[in-house]
């Protein structure tokens, strides 16, 4: 992508960059990438704290089971989610009168709707391991718990809080689906330019310009994030502290926490009643059509057939992602026995988190534009898609399974080892033990992200063999009610089945899992 942007003609060309970035739209398409996604974060950090404190520090019922429904809409495919709003605030929708369709108000919640969950697991996780006896002492000399909350509690989430919004703050700079299935041509972010001037105006230079500034940008943020979570946290080596009955103080967090709730599953809901109308009733006619090619041959293969590949892709980009995740975690936590070491195992972290902010656009674009030519012509090969997938859930995997081996005690190897056992042999009995659950976790939401993955795959997936997402845009795209009606139907198709994963991920309750 580098080369595409600055070398013309065999040339280093950086003026060809600065042309691209000096025009009027590439403006007012960052400028829209910035203020929506500065409004989503702000939103998500207002809504997700409270429900954070309820979820993990008050003793409520169902909260195990809200958890994880609070958790799926974070896996769920963007174009899912794109589909659910339009179905909401669309024409005929519950909350059509509002006249949100097509709006940035809507691209805006579709955002919050998608980000939310990851401030509510991030915050959480460090609020019901902070330590209680400060707060304790701080009510004794005769602070209100609002003064606990504001001088105690509050500082000592910061970095925990902070570090959220960052993250989210890339989550909605890099949305792909939402912005595509919401905005239309009318509105687009950085993510939906570089897609646009790739496949519709072949302009790769501006696309590979994009992509390098927003790469930039990225590294640049994870770089912050990596500060904050790096800073002295006195939740860190903390047990999990136990949660406390509800107080009358609490009821405002828990009224904001059920409306969270209820937000989460209103547009959810209207798809999965949009999916069963049919005509004037109620049906599985929709559902029943996922066999055929739609109205007017709307696709190449059914959705069945679709739905098939995107399992088997989803599985090898599953095991491509655990096979490295696992590697690079045992690495990067291993001890340090110098400051040089320890710097490069730090960069090493940092290098393969880039795809949790490098956009999957930007991603499936780079691997279109490499993978091209022999040796590495693999255009045609079934693991390119598995391949950019993997890629896209490697973080995951890699903030899963860190936390844990790092505080696995390393004189627990020396001991073993020691005692004469191998290198292997101590990976099995030390290591194994303590990390084959959080394994399970990270390839539960390898599994998820890889199945519902949009931005790579679009760019990627050949028109015989698609995905279920690709295919459910292009049931939008065409026209009639049955097309429609089918991708509500392949959107729900495909929500329940992330859903699946990711209760049996919430099950194996390890502590902290889905937090970056």
């Amino acid at each position: 992508m580098v080369s595409e942007g600055f070398v013309a003609d065999g040339r280093f060309a950086p003026g060809a960059v600065l042309d691209v970035l000096a025009r009027p739209r590439v403006h007012r398409v960052a400028w829209f990438t910035v203020w929506t996604s500065g409004v989503a974060t702000l939103v998500a950090v207002g809504l997700g704290v409270p429900a954070a404190f309820v979820l993990h520090r008050l003793a409520v019922p169902g909260r195990t089971v809200v958890r994880a429904a609070l958790l799926v809409p974070f896996v769920l495919p963007t174009v899912v989610v794109g589909v659910a709003f339009r179905q909401l605030l669309g024409e005929g929708g519950p909350l059509g009168f509002l006249g949100l369709d097509g709006t940035p108000v809507a691209i805006v919640c579709g955002l919050v709707f998608f980000n939310v969950a990851v401030v509510i697991r991030t915050v959480g996780v460090a609020w019901e391991s902070l330590d209680p006896r400060p707060g304790q002492a701080a009510a004794a000399l005769g602070a209100s718990p609002r003064q606990v909350l504001r001088t105690v509690t509050l500082p000592a989430l910061r970095p925990a809080i902070v570090g959220a919004a960052s993250i989210v703050f890339l989550f909605c700079a890099t949305a792909f689906g939402i912005v595509l299935t919401l905005g239309g041509v009318r509105y687009s972010s950085v993510e939906t330019e570089i897609y646009l001037l790739t496949t519709t105006i072949f302009d790769l230079r501006a696309a590979a310009a994009l992509s390098v500034l927003q790469i930039v940008v990225v590294v640049g943020l994870l770089a912050v994030a990596a500060r904050l979570r790096a800073t002295p946290d006195p939740t860190a080596l903390r047990a999990v502290t136990p949660v406390r009955t509800v107080r009358r103080g609490d009821l405002p967090a828990l009224a904001l926490t059920l409306l969270v709730l209820a937000a989460m599953l209103l547009p959810i809901a209207t798809l999965v009643l949009g999916s069963l109308s049919v005509g004037d009733g109620w049906g599985l006619d929709n559902y029943r059509a996922l066999t055929t090619a739609g109205d007017g041959q709307a696709l190449l293969v059914p959705v069945t057939t679709a739905l098939v590949t995107s399992l088997r892709t989803a599985v090898d980009a599953t095991w491509m992602a655990l096979l490295i995740g696992v590697s690079v975690s045992v690495i990067v936590t291993r001890r340090s026995h110098s400051a040089a070491e320890r710097r490069v195992r730090s960069t090493l972290d940092g290098f393969f988190m880039l795809p949790l902010g490098v956009s999957a656009v930007t991603l499936g674009f780079g691997f279109l534009i490499t993978l091209d030519q022999p040796p590495l012509d693999l255009r045609d090969s079934p693991l390119l898609v598995p391949m950019a997938q993997a890629l896209v859930a490697l973080p995951l995997v890699v903030r899963t399974l860190t936390p844990v081996l790092g505080g696995i005690d390393d004189r627990q190897r020396q001991a073993a080892a020691s005692l004469g056992a191998s290198a292997w042999r101590t990976l099995l009995t030390v290591d194994l033990p303590v990390v084959w659950k959080p394994m399970l976790a990270a390839s539960g939401f390898a599994f998820a992200a890889s199945l519902g993955e949009f931005g790579a795959t679009s760019f990627l997936a050949r028109d015989t063999s698609p995905t279920l997402p690709v295919v459910i845009f292009r049931l939008i795209g065409h026209p009639g009610e049955m097309n429609y009606g089918m991708a509500l139907a392949a959107s729900v198709v495909l929500a329940v089945a992330t859903a699946v994963v990711m209760i049996a991920v919430e099950r194996l309750r390890v502590p902290g899992v889905g937090a970056f």
